[in-house]
């Protein structure tokens, strides 16, 4: 989760991995809705054959386009076989809006004066079952088992919900259909969706909190379940409702297995900002009609996708329901058991250049905090590493040495609450930013890119995205109010003793050689409060390295174009252009990057650092 409210609707159609799959699994793969329908249709046939009624159930993630594929199964039963369908869905077993309210009000508190526009909560920690009316759900039991003990034909029970435990006995044949995050929120903005319960809509930043904080949670807890102990007989692609694809569970799992032997890259996710940048909007042919392009989400693991090209057709799923499934194969054993299955690191681009401004001055929470006010896993570190710089380009981080961080704290509420500028940069230090920099920001340090640059962003596992802005220059966001403040939070957990002298020598290191083998590997960042580690690597012709129980992330900062491949199967291979990000999987072994342009190359490597696993 990353708080990605505001997606642009646009698939980079280059953000795709060449896969080569046997055949025969291909076969079992269905390619439009229709196909799907009709097998589902035959496979619904086929058990009422055998006896005198069949149950489906269709579950799905959040947005899933339950009703219209329901119907279209419905509709080639009845042409195909002449069989009559009785439709069931879950829509009514959820409790009524004040329930609901009452109930997760402790996960989305409504304090406007510590959480000015109601942005943050708690990650729930319940089930789908805990947001049901009892009454509801056994009324729905009931008629499952009436169907199974009276019924004849098919009876087709869809939604939210529909093969969890108490339902999913009495199903004879079980679906799933899953939603990338990006068409999900599309979907919720556009309003063909709501929350899971509501029949109304609240304002549409409410409608998403309450979708980070429960409902995402719950669909991807209840995705994972049914996947890893193979709960489901199929699995379907939802996010194009005319263009459906099916896959028996057993075969996604082996195509899979098969993914995770190739270096791996994600389809990004772009957003536009009130700083917006343009050097990715231009280098990635972004849409004309974007204003700009702020962020770019590479591999931000909760909220973007990954695409299998099999060369003649294209599978696309949502990259966590791939982590859930492969993710001891693709982070290592250690990794995979440290994080709790989720995949450790997000990385991003921050895009200032040619643009408007800074980034806010923001500050980020450590463990602690997370843990205690969010429900989360771990503490919010980041890093900067500047990829492009413009003229009077400068990154700020930490306080300068004789700053007063009280009155800045002073001038920065009073900023929030009455709109009074002030001089940020008599309080925040900032350092001219040069490409090949790297910032190291543990937890608590106040800082922020500056404009007229280009920044790869890799932070530390949080499932939320907990930024405090402390001070944003008045600035008012895309529909013309004043972006919002949250110096309640930012001054509880700012550190006052990240200032000066200390920031230059720990956060702004300089590069350490620790190979020189016709390339040169270097560590441009590591500090005690930071689990991962990263590097450059500048060569000429050739680079190799291996991987050993634990995944790199490969990042093109510049070169034109390089051949990433395994050392012992070459035909597991990645071409790699500018500013792309590629996974290297834990058990891919030995490989070798290789310059296919003209000139120097320079990588830039993240991993997980030695121990990672006892901190």
């Amino acid at each position: 989760m990353s708080f990605m409210f505001n997606p642009y609707p646009y698939d980079d159609p280059r953000a795709i991995n060449h896969i080569h799959l046997n055949e025969e699994i291909k076969k079992t793969f269905t390619r439009n809705s229709m196909q799907t329908a009709d097998k589902v249709a035959s496979a619904i046939n086929d058990m009422i054959s055998k006896g005198k009624s069949c149950i489906v159930g269709i579950d799905g993630y959040i947005s899933a386009p339950f009703e219209q594929f329901s119907g279209l199964v419905s509709l080639r039963l009845a042409q195909l076989f002449d069989v009559k369908a009785t439709v069931l869905n879950t829509e009514e077993v959820w409790l009524d809006s004040d329930a609901l309210h009452e109930q997760l009000l402790p996960y989305l508190p409504e304090d406007r004066e510590e959480d000015p526009v109601l942005l943050y909560g708690r990650l729930y920690d319940k089930d789908y079952q805990s947001l049901m009316s009892k009454e509801k759900k056994e009324q729905i039991l009931r008629q499952l088992k009436d169907f199974k003990k009276n019924g004849h034909g098919a009876l087709i029970f869809y939604g939210n919900a529909a093969l969890m435990d108490s339902f999913r006995e009495y199903c004879d044949l079980k679906l799933f259909i899953d939603m990338t995050q990006k068409r999900t929120i599309l979907n919720i903005r556009n309003g063909s969706c709501g929350n899971l319960g509501e029949k109304g809509r609240m304002a549409i930043n409410l409608m998403l909190r309450r979708s980070y904080y429960v409902d995402f949670e719950i669909a991807m807890a209840h995705r994972g379940k049914l996947i890893r102990n193979n709960l489901i007989d199929y699995y379907i692609t939802g996010d194009h409702p005319d263009g459906m694809q099916l896959l028996p569970l057993a075969k996604m799992k082996e195509l899979f297995e098969v993914m995770v032997s190739y270096p791996l890259r994600c389809r990004p996710v772009y957003l536009e900002g009130v700083w917006g940048g343009f050097y990715v909007k231009k280098l990635r042919n972004l849409p004309k009609e974007m204003k700009n392009c702020a962020w770019v989400f590479d591999l931000i693991p909760m909220e973007v996708s990954i695409v299998a090209d099999l060369a003649d057709m294209q599978l696309e799923f949502p990259f966590y329901c791939f982590v859930q499934t492969i993710g001891e194969a693709l982070m290592g054993s250690k990794a995979h058991k440290k994080f709790g299955g989720y995949f450790p690191i997000r990385f991003n681009y921050d895009d200032t250049f040619h643009s408007s401004g800074n980034m806010s001055i923001q500050v980020h929470p450590d463990g602690e905090f997370v843990k205690e006010n969010n429900g989360e896993l771990g503490r919010q570190d980041e890093s900067y590493y500047m990829v492009v710089t413009g003229q009077q380009a400068k990154t700020y981080c930490g306080f300068k040495e004789n700053a007063d961080v009280e009155e800045f704290i002073e001038k920065a509420k009073r900023a929030e609450k009455y709109g009074e500028g002030f001089d940020h940069d008599a309080y925040v230090a900032s350092v001219p930013s040069k490409p090949g920099m790297q910032f190291l920001i543990p937890a608590g340090t106040i800082h922020a890119s500056g404009r007229n640059q280009l920044i790869l962003e890799i932070g530390s596992l949080t499932i939320g995205s907990y930024t405090y802005k402390m001070y944003d220059y008045m600035r008012k966001d895309l529909e013309g109010n004043l972006r919002p403040i949250h110096t309640y939070y930012g001054d509880k957990v700012l550190r006052r003793d990240f200032k000066g002298d200390y920031v230059k020598q720990n956060f702004i290191q300089e590069p350490r050689v620790i190979r020189n083998d016709g390339f040169t590997e270097t560590i441009v960042g590591e500090h005690d409060l930071i689990y991962f580690s990263l590097r450059n690597v500048i060569f000429a012709d050739r680079y190799t390295d291996e991987t050993t129980d634990r995944f790199h992330v490969l990042t093109l900062v510049d070169g034109e174009k390089c051949l990433i491949r395994s050392l012992t199967d070459p035909d597991k291979f990645f071409k790699q252009e500018y500013l792309d990000m590629v996974i290297i999987p834990a058990g891919f072994g030995p490989y070798e990057v290789i310059n296919e342009g003209v000139g120097l190359v320079t990588m830039h490597k993240t991993l997980l650092k030695d121990g990672f696993e006892y901190e």
